[in-house]
């Protein structure tokens, strides 16, 4: 209650008290500032960074705040959506482009257009713009593409991850782009998982080490500051996203989003170990995953997600949700609207991957808050969190894209990192159709979600063209796609040595789950063919381990070459002997399908190669 009256003689004395400082020819000002003003706070980047969450917190209205916890697929998102809606955050989706075969200018002029509408709303809090970018920035045409991390863990190279991390935040920045989804930091516990490429490892330990990558995309936290808290080092970092929290590889029979059956401790000691350790390394976020806990739908787990996540593991940074991942919490998707967003928001989720339906999500939101479903004590943590990652990273200071980095994409230093990583992650297994397919080599979330077959996708190097480039002059080399016993029987004289290059097609998510994991035709009657009749090597490209136990008889050498991305230069360059193999395996080599889930550790563990195995050799040029 205040005094009645007393407002309008307060405003009268300080309008006397500032015409009597005009009046004196004085140039001193009011401590009072204007809501918003020129002395806003939050715009100060030598305030306290509190201070700043602060300041434009108290300024906010509900719809400007449930707007900084909506983002929407590229597609909507106009200047005008993001302006009249607050929206916080923009994404690209799997092949979601400006264009096809867009060049680095063309995706960061998208990006300054979006930032402009939310930069000119009232308080103009910058829009946070977000893309897969698993293993290099694979939306974009001719970005220089990694090995995934099925393949980054056999390398057991932390610094390699890191640097890795360094190249890909460099290429997503020369785009525009301050935000990836990445890194997966899954521990995969059965290869019929379509996801299990994106998992660095079955040993929740390997994957512990790997999150360096971590450190790679955002930069290392200096000496003396803060453990835990979100950290981005400036304009050539961007923010990560550790995912899928938590047991996403640990699904019965390996179906994506399906259930995790797990003790509490099972599921500290198998799955949670990686998210210690990226809290710990500054991640600015974590993604929520699809799948569910005994039966509880991970996007609506409070327990893990506000009592563990944020009060025990002290994460400070925002929790977004999976792409629709609020919709799949009712079956059939979407069935309850109004239920699932009062489910996973109230469960600890701050950002919401809507992405298309972003009106009803604001509208179901609002009247969550206003009819008190949701307190606003909810709302204002989930959005001091977004602001922390936008303050954090220089957001506020730096919206657009610095067009001096557009060179970064797909240089030659990122696509020789890239090369020496397939080098390194190649692990022999024996000793003693895919060879010109760039798109099977790189494999699923490249150009497009689920990936392409072909060499017209993007710029880079197959396995057949390395193998041209290393042998020695004088080298006749015979490439056939599909070669019959016909055409074996014919031309055998001719050949010293066979490489047969077979494997898995492109493939992403649930489109990769798969039963029984047997070589697709027509690998096995090539190795048939091929390897019954000359000396041979077969290269096995694909995103986890494979039938192989029929055939390892007939062949002479055995190489996993996983998904190496666009350098397939590296295959090359180990198969002739410029350099050594030195991979080990991430993963347990099953014998068959009947054994799965089968881990380093279990008690009962018979595989073809277990886990940690790998043949060395020494460079031998010749």
């Amino acid at each position: 209650m205040g005094v009645p009256g007393g407002g309008s003689r307060v405003a009268t004395a300080a309008a006397a008290c500032l015409l009597l400082l005009q009046l004196c020819g004085c140039v001193a000002a009011l401590p009072m500032k204007s809501a918003a003003g020129g002395g806003d706070r939050y715009k100060d980047p030598s305030q306290p960074l509190n201070t700043r969450i602060d300041d434009l917190l108290r300024r906010m209205t509900l719809a400007e705040k449930i707007g900084q916890m909506s983002q929407i697929e590229r597609e909507n998102a106009t200047a005008g959506v993001i302006n009249k809606y607050f929206i916080g955050s923009v994404l690209s989706g799997g092949g979601s482009v400006p264009a096809k075969n867009a060049p680095p200018e063309a995706w960061a002029k998208m990006v300054n257009g979006m930032q402009g509408g939310a930069l000119s709303t009232r308080l103009g809090i910058p829009m946070l713009y977000g893309i897969d970018a698993v293993h290099g920035h694979g939306n974009v045409y001719k970005a220089t593409i990694f090995p995934h991390n099925v393949g980054l863990g056999c390398t057991r190279d932390p610094e390699l991850a890191k640097r890795i991390g360094a190249a890909v935040a460099l290429e997503v920045r020369a785009t525009g782009i301050p935000y990836v989804f990445a890194p997966c930091v899954a521990v995969c516990r059965d290869p019929r998982w379509g996801r299990c490429y994106e998992s660095f490892s079955e040993h929740p330990e390997l994957v512990q080490s790997m999150t360096s990558i971590i450190s790679g995309f955002q930069g290392e936290i200096p000496a003396g500051g803060r453990q835990g808290a979100p950290f981005v080092a400036g304009q050539r970092s961007v923010a990560a996203c550790s995912k899928h929290y938590v047991g996403d590889g640990g699904t019965t029979k390996g179906i994506n989003e399906n259930n995790t059956v797990a003790t509490f401790h099972e599921l500290l000691s198998v799955h949670m170990p990686p998210y210690y350790n990226a809290v710990i390394r500054g991640v600015s976020t974590v993604m929520i995953s699809y799948s569910s806990w005994n039966g509880v739908k991970m996007h609506s787990n409070h327990f893990l997600i506000s009592d563990f996540l944020k009060k025990e593991l002290r994460f400070r940074g925002f929790v977004i949700s999976d792409w629709q991942g609020l919709d799949r919490i009712t079956t059939p998707d979407h069935a309850d609207y109004l239920l699932s967003i009062k489910l996973g928001i109230l469960a600890g989720i701050d950002m919401i991957m809507i992405p298309y339906t972003y009106t009803e999500f604001i509208d179901d939101l609002t009247l969550l808050v206003q009819n008190g479903t949701i307190p606003m004590s909810r709302i204002d943590d989930a959005v001091r969190r977004i602001l922390r990652v936008k303050f954090t990273m220089g957001l506020f200071e730096n919206p657009y894209a610095d067009p001096s980095l557009a060179g970064e994409l797909g240089k030659q230093e990122h696509r020789d990192l890239a090369r020496e990583a397939v080098r390194k992650s190649l692990v022999l297994l024996k000793n003693g159709n895919h060879a010109d397919d760039l798109g099977s080599q790189c494999g699923g979330w490249t150009i497009t979600w689920q990936g392409l077959t072909g060499n017209n996708l993007t710029a880079g190097t197959t396995i057949l063209d390395g193998i041209k480039r290393a042998v020695v002059p004088g080298t006749d080399v015979v490439y056939s796609e599909n070669p019959d016993a016909g055409f074996i029987q014919q031309n055998k004289a001719r050949f010293d040595y066979a490489i047969v290059v077979v494997g898995e097609p492109p493939y992403a998510e649930q489109f990769g789950d798969n039963l029984n994991l047997t070589i697709p035709a027509p690998g096995p009657a090539i190795i048939q063919n091929v390897c019954g009749s000359i000396k041979c090597v077969v290269v096995l490209v694909s995103g986890r381990p494979l039938v192989v136990e029929p055939y390892m008889n007939a062949i002479d050498a055995l190489v996993a070459a996983w998904l190496p991305g666009t350098e397939g230069q590296g295959v090359a360059d180990v198969l002739f002997g410029d350099y050594g193999f030195a991979g080990k395996l991430s993963r347990t080599w099953f014998r068959s399908v009947e054994q799965l889930p089968m881990n380093v550790g279990d008690a009962h563990y018979d595989p073809l190669f277990p886990f940690g195995f790998g043949l060395e050799t020494q460079p031998s040029k010749y």
